[in-house]
């Protein structure tokens, strides 16, 4: 597994998966070591709020195309209806455990930048199916 590199970016993806439906971390893991031959974030958050660890920090993952290195990924389950259309499906066991993470983040690298995954430069994905610049300003608020 690659090294990540000194960590500057915490970026916020969801899983595409329809509101509601449980996928396992693990799962999730699976589908990107078949499809990117490896793990693609640091954790994931399954819908009751477990915050599962799937790589080590200094672990390079696969979450953001060419912006990998010293970017730290957190998955959370959903972010689909139920007929697969973008929308914010967090729970708010998965928003709790979001803002710990991110705040943990935060204080372990201060000036850390926090962004959703449609935020980076030709992304052209709805990923996360939220705003996480203005959900990280307002406070990270239930």
């Amino acid at each position: 597994m690659p090294a990540l590199g000194p960590v500057k970016y915490l970026t916020i993806h969801c899983a595409a998966t329809p509101e509601g439906r449980h996928v396992s971390a693990d799962t999730i893991s699976k589908w990107d070591q078949a499809k990117f031959g490896q793990t693609s974030y640091h954790w994931v958050v399954e819908l009751d709020g477990k915050a599962v660890r799937t790589l080590r920090d200094d672990q390079k993952g696969a979450h953001v195309g060419g912006a990998n290195s010293n970017n730290i990924g957190i998955c959370y389950v959903g972010g689909c209806d139920k007929a697969m259309n973008p929308k914010d499906t967090r729970t708010p066991e998965q928003k709790r455990a979001l803002r710990t993470l991110i705040r943990t983040y935060q204080d372990r690298y201060p000036g850390i930048i926090v962004m959703g995954h449609r935020n980076w430069p030709g992304v052209k994905k709805a990923c996360p199916s939220f705003d996480v610049t203005a959900w990280v300003k307002a406070g990270m608020p239930e």
